[in-house]
């Protein structure tokens, strides 16, 4: 068995017990408010043609006159970065349970300080544009829409750890799915037990849905498609993902996570206006393309569910201790995306060849480029992957105009960790007859079998 020793730069939550983040969530002295008052949202879609949603959020237990302070997100689980999401708001208002207008400050672009009526209540009103469909954002239009709840609720001081019920009022026809809890009778009615559950889980809904379910060691699988290429390229590509998911469980013993609920969903969005990206969430991946499912475009948008499926055991899981709890206010920086990134891009592939998508050729030809990317990039020698690590603030789909070195400065975490992957794994081949699969099944056993609570429901 092979021993487990931490490789430099790994700080890994414990199994079982929840881990501060090394810079918690700053609340500013919030107003005391009921304990257990769910908030609840109404999110509507009148006027998807431009791409709006209409959006309330109502917070109950407020004390009376008392300012509730309501922010946007400016970070998103799966992202390293910061993002501006209050951009996307407007048409603000504020009123009590009758309906009465209440006080509104704008304190700073990226939240509203309200003052709360006589009966407790706010109920916080907006407009949300969304028109970017992928992983980070939020993207609205007739067919469909794809949230990325950071990018898309709203929410208060004081109630991070209630319930929230978030309620879907859909155009005719249209489906939803997502990893929160459904309302049993009322399809379009979901829960989640505290803030950090809720805007880990992104939502999809309209039309045509086409929705694949399959058991694998007692859990239920989901792949939520939507698809304007024939249903037999859904079905085939649906075999596909069912293969992948059975060669990552591989890496660790043939053992499942234990997702909440006893589900995992896929939410993929394959269609002409949609943005290549892939997020990662606890019981959940997001997946958008405009590639079809036929021939190269279904081996790059199988090539992203298998890095993302591997993400639900690391970094969902076996998880560095600077990422939880999520901050979403600023950013959670981690020395270890090298390992949490990097050895999943190296595992994305490398399952793929293991499940026959990928000839020796094709596999060699990608990893071939991590080492090319490392001997070549002047970043390379700028800093170590833990440095590199520490610069995904900058990096990771961030927002940037001014002028960088980065070219001669930087190279990605996500090359040079699958390179460390690749070159660890070789190591213990060659010189100790194991292999890297030991390791991380060794990594799977101690930091992650058992989950950390942090983000599961109570």
């Amino acid at each position: 068995m092979l021993g487990l020793v931490l490789l430099p730069g790994l700080g890994m939550a414990q199994a079982g017990k929840a881990v501060p983040a090394r810079y918690p969530i700053r609340t500013p002295d919030p107003a005391p408010v009921e304990a257990g008052a769910a908030v609840q949202y109404t999110v509507a879609f009148p006027n998807a043609v431009h791409h709006e949603a209409r959006i309330t959020a109502t917070f109950a237990g407020v004390p009376a006159r008392q300012k509730l302070l309501v922010r946007m997100a400016r970070s998103s689980p799966g992202r390293y970065a910061l993002h501006d999401f209050a951009k996307n708001v407007y048409y603000v208002i504020a009123t009590d349970a009758s309906g009465k207008l209440l006080t509104i400050n704008r304190r700073d672009p990226y939240s509203w300080e309200v003052t709360a009526g006589a009966d407790g209540t706010v109920q916080f009103a907006y407009t949300l544009y969304g028109d970017r469909t992928d992983g980070t954002y939020a993207g609205i239009d007739q067919q469909h829409a794809h949230l990325n709840l950071p990018a898309t609720l709203c929410y208060a001081d004081g109630f991070e750890n209630h319930p929230a019920e978030v309620k879907l009022e859909l155009p005719a026809g249209w489906k939803a799915a997502t990893q929160l809890r459904s309302g049993g009778e009322d399809k379009n009615t979901f829960s989640a037990p505290n803030l950090q559950y809720l805007m880990d889980s992104p939502i999809v809904a309209g039309t045509p849905q086409v929705l694949h379910t399959w058991q694998d060691a007692g859990q239920t699988f989901e792949m939520a498609t939507y698809y304007q290429g024939p249903a037999t390229e859904v079905d085939a590509f649906v075999k596909k993902t069912q293969k992948v998911v059975r060669e990552a469980a591989g890496v660790f013993g043939g053992e499942l996570p234990k997702f909440d609920f006893g589900r995992y969903t896929f939410l993929a969005d394959y269609l002409p206006q949609a943005s290549g990206d892939g997020m990662e969430h606890r019981n959940s991946t997001s997946l958008t393309s405009s590639q079809p499912l036929h021939d190269e475009g279904a081996l790059r948008n199988l090539g992203t569910v298998s890095h993302e499926f591997f993400h639900s055991y690391n970094t969902e899981r076996i998880r560095a201790q600077g990422l939880e709890p999520f901050d979403f206010q600023r950013v959670n920086m981690s020395d270890a995306l090298w390992f949490g990134e990097g050895f999943t891009q190296y595992y994305g592939e490398l399952v793929l060849r293991r499940a026959g998508y990928y000839d020796d050729e094709q596999f060699f030809e990608r990893i071939s480029s991590w080492v090319n990317a490392r001997l070549n990039s002047p970043g390379a020698r700028y800093a170590s992957a833990v440095d590199m690590s520490r610069q995904a603030a900058f990096v990771d789909a961030a927002v940037s105009v001014d002028p960088v070195n980065r070219a001669n400065t930087y190279l990605s975490y996500y090359i040079q960790g699958a390179g460390l992957a690749l070159c660890l794994d070789l190591q213990l081949r060659q010189r100790y007859h194991t292999s890297l699969d030991k390791y991380m099944l060794a990594m799977w056993e101690e930091f992650g079998k058992n989950q950390t609570p942090a983000l599961a429901p109570a």
